[in-house]
């Protein structure tokens, strides 16, 4: 198979011709294309602005599926949206027709060609409507199949700011300490996340497109719908997507990491933030805490479930010997050789001190160990030369005005 990208240096053509070559690698086994016996026998033909016109000529007598991806988003003046939106789409399926060759096509137009609300005068939605005509007129002529999808605002890794996602800039500039110019908090918009659109592409490629028809803006849902449309989409305002990447900012200070539900717009929102960080952000300073016996050093904060911190004992050194009401955490040793001892506090019915109950670690066998609630605990690093290294969970935040922690030897 022969599958050629329009548009291939651009947001999108980047990104699918990045997830087809993980494919094609034997990287990604989450996919395979099913017309192949062998996800490794496909080509990519990536067609771009810099691409000779005689090379439009070979792909489009040896493709076998077309991703029409190019377009022009931000041009000099409102006549480019025209010439190149439509006028590349026509030259493409002339190029097609020319070689008889009836691929399914695959058109990136947008909701803006519905013409409809704030889109009404909108000189790239009209052009995008006018190129969705002639792939329908295309279709009608050849036979060939054709899959046209509307898609929202576009947002991910590798897209660029200050020209055709809000997102984008957003993220490029709160990274880059750039100030950001929000007209109405309140504005609502509907966006598809890179990651998402390019699993519905597969899906495109291997016959299992989401088809639909349009009620103004709305998608309904439809087997043999003339349209087809990505599954999965998130509405979020202006003032939330700002509000949560300031949030996203402040994370080297708090160390607070916030909740990122599987698939959820903030954890992909939270992704396409990181992807814009210029390289003095990429890594920050921890507050270590040092003393004789080694040092303690909190890592990460959530929410809901706790904390993160890593303790590290000099050899010989003893830490701990405190015992929590509710609080209770996990002990890793994942360097050094080391004894964890813990033991209820109080004593038994005959007035005698509970039995120590202990656990011997080391970096050579990971384990986790519970530090129960009611038990004073401690550990100690076994070796005379090498430090006992420990990451640490928390079930909550330290609160320095409720620590529940109290001193009691083991």
């Amino acid at each position: 198979m022969k599958i050629l990208i329009t548009g291939a240096k651009g947001f999108v053509g980047k990104n699918m011709v990045a997830a087809l070559e993980s494919i094609r690698n034997g990287k990604d086994r989450s996919h395979r294309i099913n017309d192949l016996a062998s996800s490794t026998e496909f080509q990519i033909f990536e067609y771009d602005l810099d691409t000779k016109p005689e090379e439009l000529e070979r792909f489009c007598s040896e493709c076998d599926f077309v991703f029409h991806l190019a377009g022009v988003n931000r041009p000099e003046n409102s006549e480019e949206f025209m010439s190149g939106n439509l006028g590349f789409t026509s030259v493409l399926l002339d190029t097609l027709k020319k070689y008889k060759n009836t691929c399914p096509v695959m058109l990136s137009s947008s909701m803006q060609a519905t013409l409809i609300g704030r889109y009404s005068e909108s000189d790239y939605g009209k052009s995008k409507l006018a190129g969705e005509q002639l792939f329908f007129k295309y279709a009608k002529e050849t036979g060939a199949k054709v899959l046209v999808y509307r898609f929202p605002n576009v947002f991910g890794k590798w897209c660029r700011p200050n020209y055709n996602s809000v997102i984008a800039t957003f993220c490029s500039n709160i990274a880059n300490d750039l100030p950001i110019q929000i007209n109405s908090r309140d504005t609502e918009l509907e966006f598809v996340y890179i990651d998402d659109l390019i699993e519905e592409m597969l899906n495109a490629l291997n016959r299992s497109e989401h088809r639909c028809e349009y009620a103004g803006l709305d998608v309904i849902k439809k087997i043999d719908g003339q349209y087809c449309y990505v599954p999965v989409t998130h509405r979020a305002t202006l003032g939330e997507i700002a509000d949560t990447l300031y949030s996203f900012a402040k994370q080297p200070e708090t160390l607070v990491m916030p909740e990122m539900p599987a698939r959820s717009f903030r954890k992909k929102l939270y992704s396409t933030y990181l992807s814009y960080l210029p390289k003095d952000k990429m890594n920050f300073p921890l507050k270590m805490n040092v003393d004789a016996r080694g040092s303690f050093t909190e890592l990460l904060k959530t929410a809901k479930c706790g904390q993160f911190s890593v303790n590290i004992s000099r050899p010989g050194i003893t830490k701990g010997q405190h015992w929590h009401h509710s609080k209770w955490e996990l002990f890793i040793v994942v360097s050094g050789h080391g004894l964890i001892q813990e033991r209820k506090i109080g004593t038994d019915e005959n007035g005698r001190e509970f039995p120590i109950r202990e656990f011997e670690v080391s970096g050579e066998k990971i384990e986790a160990v519970h530090m129960l609630p009611g038990y004073t605990h401690n550990i100690i690093n076994l070796s005379d030369t090498e430090n006992l290294v420990t990451l640490m969970w928390a079930n909550e935040q330290f609160d320095a005005e409720y620590p529940d922690t109290f001193f009691e030897p083991v």
